[in-house]
């Protein structure tokens, strides 16, 4: 485990004996151009693709449950106050790509863990490798707990159509979660993120398609009813204790929602240049956050006024007897083929750094990096790596594994989003902008960056121990 702390540093340490060990184009994403050229044909919609896929996800299906929690006032105040502070620290990251100038620097941090590295130190690497670690891992387990929930909802939709609204509908997530494992082993033998761009389009096409089906379906609920459900205060608890825990909940739903910090440099590698990778990651990021608020604003929104205190923690559920089965049947294929492609949005990068590792500490194992090419009958050929292989599969089996133990999903968003927010979104971005800028102690940009980490520091803490606790409730309940 302490190995696998010092990869990010390891890597950055070390960049150039790799360079000079070893020519391949078709590399894991996470180092840097001087170390491999790599032809980077990315686009702003590429990007805000990549974006979109990373970020709309399990968080959407969510926030009507953590819109009930805050009421109609603080719900959408709070989706506003956290984009705002997700676009600000991307903002902030976008300039750091190239160094020392964020235009014309010749050198590229292809990695969150290259660039912490270079402006903190091999500390503060090893640390946000840590972390970094932690929520690439985290969003994994996310995603496999999610394609349960949507897979079991189309099944018992099916069922509640065939036998009534009031037939008894069983069906085994762990089922469903060993399925979606298996797809995963085979897609994670995709090399790099350079390889994934076509499963990004796809996975962003889907996450419109079920957001909106998913807001529509809470408009019709609404017009049917004939008024909207909810409150200002959102839903009443027995005591304030419960109703505190239950909004700091909903809060790391939300922050779980939107950073996509762990990824940016990753995407904005593949840009290509003119214009200058920092605009364009800037406008991608804009366009991207932008997306995902109104529909966030809309799904949660609409959501919560279909169905008030009795909001679900994943909006879809809802719907599972309702007289358009085959529409939220359908809504939720599109989660699972959006969260296919998010796995690994959020898990090459995981895969990259691990290997990269590997390949520095054993040059000259055969295992770790000869790779043998396969050619089968109508299709191309393709590329295997025993390390690769192994690694990844075991990656994978260990997400599909913790998902089956802990299938609790809105306490398992929080917990994840309390998590990264704080030194992932907001602390390191401001500690490594003020370090490539050379800001000087107590001026007024100084105070204001530093008194916004430390209000993101207390909010992330405020979550992560609202999160743990239902986390904790529901295992002992």
């Amino acid at each position: 485990m302490n190995e696998a702390h010092s990869i990010g540093s390891d890597i950055g340490l070390k960049m150039g004996v790799a360079a000079e060990s070893e020519s391949n184009d078709n590399i894991p994403l996470l180092l840097t151009q001087s170390a491999y050229p790599l032809k980077r044909t990315g686009t702003v919609w590429t990007a805000v693709a990549h974006i979109v896929t990373g970020v709309i996800g399990s968080g959407v299906l969510s926030l009507p449950w953590s819109t009930a929690q805050l009421g109609w006032l603080a719900g959408p105040f709070s989706i506003l106050l956290i984009a705002s502070t997700t676009l600000f620290s991307s903002f902030l990251l976008c300039n750091t790509y190239r160094h020392p100038h964020p235009e014309y620097g010749p050198n590229r941090s292809a990695s969150y863990l290259d660039v912490v590295h270079l402006h903190l130190g091999i500390s503060n690497g090893r640390l946000s490798g840590l972390l970094v670690s932690i929520s690439l891992y985290g969003f994994a387990i996310a995603f496999v707990i999610t394609t349960a929930i949507s897979l079991r909802t189309i099944q018992n939709s099916f069922c509640y159509h065939n036998k009534g609204p009031e037939a008894v509908c069983e069906s085994v997530d762990a089922y469903y979660m060993l399925l979606f494992g298996a797809i995963q082993i085979v897609l994670s033998q995709i090399p790099n993120f350079h390889n994934i761009k076509w499963l990004s389009v796809v996975a962003a096409i889907m996450s419109f398609t079920y957001s909106f089906i998913g807001m529509g379906l809470s408009i019709a609920q609404i017009i049917e009813k004939g008024h909207a459900e909810g409150s200002i205060g959102g839903i009443s608890t027995s005591n304030g204790a419960e109703k505190l825990w239950l909004v700091s909940q909903a809060l790391g739903d939300i922050s779980f929602s939107y950073p996509f910090s762990t990824i940016l440099m990753e995407i904005q590698d593949t840009l290509k240049s003119p214009p200058p990778e920092n605009q364009t990651m800037k406008k991608a990021s804009v366009i991207a956050v932008s997306v995902t608020t109104f529909l966030y604003l809309s799904c949660g929104g609409a959501g919560y006024a279909a169905f008030g205190d009795n909001t679900p923690g994943n909006l879809l559920t809802g719907f599972v007897s309702s007289k358009s089965y085959w529409l939220v049947n359908f809504a939720n294929a599109c989660i699972v083929v959006h969260l296919v492609g998010s796995y690994q949005v959020y898990s090459q990068p995981f895969f990259g750094t691990v290997e990269n590792w590997f390949r520095f500490r054993f040059p000259d194992s055969e295992f770790v990096n000869h790779t043998y090419i396969l050619k089968l009958p109508l299709l191309p050929a393709f590329e295997l790596n025993f390390l690769s292989l192994s690694f990844r599969t075991a990656y994978v089996a260990s997400t599909t594994v913790i998902a089956m133990i802990f299938p609790y999903f809105n306490q398992i968003l929080g917990v994840l989003g309390s998590i990264i927010f704080w030194p992932l979104t907001i602390y390191f971005p401001v500690e490594i902008y003020l370090s490539q800028s050379s800001t000087v102690s107590w001026t007024t940009k100084w105070v204001l960056l530093r008194t916004f980490s430390f209000f993101g520091f207390l909010f992330g803490l405020f979550t992560l121990i609202g999160c743990i606790k239902g986390i904790v409730t529901e295992k002992i309940s």
